[in-house]
């Protein structure tokens, strides 16, 4: 009797050093009901022919942004599905829902799928939003006045991931060079191009692989040391290294750590299944793309 119960405490306990020793689960969520780990900032229901400027209202007057979490129109809400709960964005205002912390050294994991509705000024173009990270500083910094400095991942019907630079952001990536009226294109083959002030603020991703209208797209984005790879549906569209920004005197500061925004562009768009995990190396299937 004695010695069975001996040598069931000795299962016992090594069934539970054992699960002791599995690596928890790295991934940690970044949605839930309440959107906790998160805040807003909106700013204009921009109109057609916006220029930049301040908008104005009908007597001239400069219009003041809506500001921070002050969503009482719901541009951000979250749809309780049985699958888990779905973010979704209606677009009607420009602004960004912005993670509380901020990151570095990270894989982000998505999913991402266009709604109905679009909105001015952009009811007959594609339909826009984007995931805008290394995002420091203030909301309303940059053309739209509706984000932070940051780095874009474009979320665009045909345009998942391209990029654009936010603000006085800069970054380089492999890519062809622009000629004429024709965009850089990213390839992975090509030499790293400078991207933001006193050069271009646009690439175009290398290949088109979203899914069909009405079908989820599953988006990654990899942030490692001021490097980055914008990743679709499994495939690399881009890789990007020596993230920073450019100061008024024309210095580089390096812009590796930031918050996490997620864009309200005039189009309705729905989130599910965000998450993120630390990483203390770049992945080996990727570090190649680097050398």
């Amino acid at each position: 009797m004695k010695k069975s119960f001996l040598l069931s405490v000795a299962i016992f306990s090594i069934g539970v050093l054992l699960i002791s020793m599995r690596p928890a689960d790295e991934w940690t969520p970044l949605l839930d009901k309440d959107l906790s780990q998160w805040q807003t900032y909106l700013s204009y229901r921009h109109k057609r022919g916006y220029n930049g400027n301040i908008p104005k209202d009908e007597s001239g007057k400069e219009l003041q942004p809506i500001g921070y979490n002050k969503d009482e129109t719901h541009v951000f809400s979250v749809l309780n599905e049985k699958s888990g709960p779905v973010l979704r964005v209606s677009g009607e205002i420009y602004g960004c829902l912005f993670t509380r912390k901020e990151y570095d050294n990270y894989h982000l994991k998505l999913q991402v799928k266009w709604g109905e509705r679009k909105d001015e000024p952009r009811k007959d173009k594609l339909r826009d939003s984007g995931i805008l990270y290394n995002s420091i500083g203030e909301a309303g910094v940059e053309y739209w006045r509706s984000w932070m400095l940051s780095q874009e991942f474009q979320i665009m019907e045909g345009h998942m991931g391209d990029f654009w630079c936010q603000a006085n952001s800069a970054i380089d990536i492999r890519s062809f060079q622009s000629e004429g009226i024709m965009n850089c294109v990213a390839n992975e083959k090509q030499p790293f191009r400078p991207f933001g002030r006193g050069s271009e603020g646009f690439c175009l991703r290398s290949e088109n692989y979203e899914s069909p209208m009405g079908e989820w797209t599953s988006i990654e984005l990899i942030s490692f040391e001021g490097k980055s790879l914008h990743i679709v549906n499994g495939h690399v569209v881009m890789v990007l290294k020596n993230s920073r920004y450019i100061q008024p005197d024309g210095t580089s500061v390096p812009m590796t750590k930031g918050r996490i925004q997620l864009q309200s562009e005039a189009a309705e768009v729905f989130f599910k299944d965000i998450k993120i995990k630390p990483l203390t190396a770049l992945p080996k299937e990727y570090t190649s793309l680097f050398e």
